[in-house]
């Protein structure tokens, strides 16, 4: 049997995402972002294709290295002005009933125990359709606007990481126990303080020694994303991620990332399949090739080479506006992105990539490929990518939104489900039932999250615990 092909919308808070200079088309509402009307469309149209979410990036700094200035993506509004990206959720869910959310944090910019107070209180808003997508932040604006003199190296970001992630397993699964919470109007106990326990965390990073502040939600751990394909990225991954967003631009070229990731995980322990793996894609989708094509080359009048290369400079940390267009890359480690380049440079050694032709992908493609074509042309090329590239979804990114999404449920949707390679109804109602299926709604045995279960039953508790000693 043929796996089923998973789906995200991948969107962010902003005018111009993945595709620099679209949001001027005549089809894009983009530049409605700031408004939940905006948002709340998106969202129905999602739902009607039966998509598993909405994957929401972020950014908390701007691209200013390209020219050594933020001027191009602000003339071009690439990634700024970006809002945050919990606001819109609750608007989301209420008009919706099974579409997940996943929601981009940068937790080297965060506290662990406010933060997973946000993540739970939108897992009960939603009913359980909350994902959380860890990122480290790799641009130095967002560093020197949060305080720091210089970022923080690439690795001891993922240690921070690491612990961080302990601190919310702690507090979402242990430090209330199951059964906590009675409810019970006729005794007056709205929760029994003998089954909430202080997580007495104390480590090099943080120090939380009291309870969580919110009671268990629906999943209670939210569905962990992960987008980080270097080396340190992969090891975290394989820890922590149950699905996991990749780049590419040849399926057997991502195949080598997706194989490399579930040994990681299996070396952890874990599954090879417990990872979900995603690949960036877009989709330009009409009844022929032709028509499919013609639309393409509309696109392309709207793209902005200068937004796309100010993508560029944040996203791996170099400068291109130093070199020729007719330049090209050579592989350069930096402490942004680290697996950004690579698909330019190491990971296919017969292509040669220019300046310019580093521009004209990203314009059109993010760190995605565009896929061309009528709907039976965008199947044949979605299931080669998912077989050939061991991937389990697609993260479509758009061209012009809500429009991109709208065509490939008109067009695409119905194709996939025509080959059985996709759902035609939703499974369960919960975000982690979205990915994994019918009743997974917790983390699995094997992830580090599960230990913590029941962790602190027969421990200090709110009962006997001064409340100073809990909180600060």
């Amino acid at each position: 049997m043929s796996k089923r092909i998973a789906l995200n919308a991948f969107d962010m808070t902003c005018v111009g995402h993945q595709a620099p200079g679209l949001w001027k088309h005549p089809r894009s509402r983009a530049d409605e972002y700031n408004t939940l009307e905006y948002w709340t469309d998106v969202a129905q149209v999602l739902e009607k294709g039966l998509f598993d979410a909405m994957f929401l990036a972020d950014v908390v700094g701007y691209y200013d290295v390209y020219r050594n200035s933020a001027a191009p993506v602000i003339k071009d509004a690439t990634q700024i002005p970006v809002n945050d990206p919990f606001m819109q959720i609750s608007a989301m869910a209420a008009v919706t009933k099974h579409l997940g959310f996943g929601v981009t944090s940068a937790i080297t910019y965060e506290q662990p125990y406010p933060l997973a107070r946000k993540f739970a209180t939108l897992d009960h808003l939603t009913k359980g359709r909350i994902g959380f997508n860890v990122v480290t932040s790799y641009l130095k604006s967002a560093a020197e606007n949060h305080g720091l003199t210089e970022q923080i190296s690439h690795d001891e970001r993922y240690e921070i990481a690491e612990e961080f992630m302990e601190v919310c397993y702690k507090l979402w699964e242990g430090s209330w126990e199951d059964g906590a919470v009675k409810r019970d109007r006729k005794n007056g106990v709205f929760a029994d303080p003998s089954l909430v326990h202080p997580i007495q965390h104390h480590g090099k990073y943080f120090d939380v020694p009291g309870i969580g502040l919110t009671e268990p939600s629906p999943q209670r751990t939210p569905l962990i994303f992960q987008a980080g394909a270097s080396s340190r990225g992969r090891a975290f991954a394989g820890r922590h991620a149950e699905a996991v967003f990749v780049g590419g631009i040849r399926p057997d070229l991502t195949r080598v990332v997706t194989d490399k990731l579930r040994d990681e995980a299996e070396a952890q322990g874990r599954g090879r399949d417990d990872l979900k793996i995603f690949a960036m894609l877009h989709v330009i989708v009409d009844e022929t090739d032709a028509k499919a094509e013609q639309k393409r080359r509309d696109y392309e009048q709207y793209a902005d080479a200068d937004g796309a290369l100010g993508l560029v400079g944040g996203w791996s940390g170099v400068d291109l506006g130093r070199y020729d267009e007719n330049d090209v890359l050579e592989y350069i480690k930096t402490d942004s992105i680290q697996s950004f380049l690579t698909p330019f440079t190491t990971a296919d050694p017969k292509k040669k990539w220019t300046v310019k032709e580093v521009a004209k992908h990203i314009s059109m493609g993010g760190m995605g490929v565009p896929i061309v074509g009528s709907p039976q042309t965008v199947a044949d090329e979605l299931e080669r990518w998912i077989d050939d590239g061991g991937l389990d979804g697609i993260n479509l990114a758009y061209h012009v939104s809500p429009g991109s999404f709208e065509d490939f449920v008109e067009w695409v949707v119905p194709e996939l489900q025509k080959r059985g390679r996709y759902r035609t109804a939703y499974e369960g109602t919960t975000l982690r039932e979205n990915v994994y299926g019918a009743g997974r709604t917790r983390v699995l045995d094997t992830h580090p999250a599960a230990r913590y279960r029941g962790a602190y039953a027969g421990k200090p508790s709110a009962a006997d615990t001064p409340a100073r000693d809990l909180v600060s």
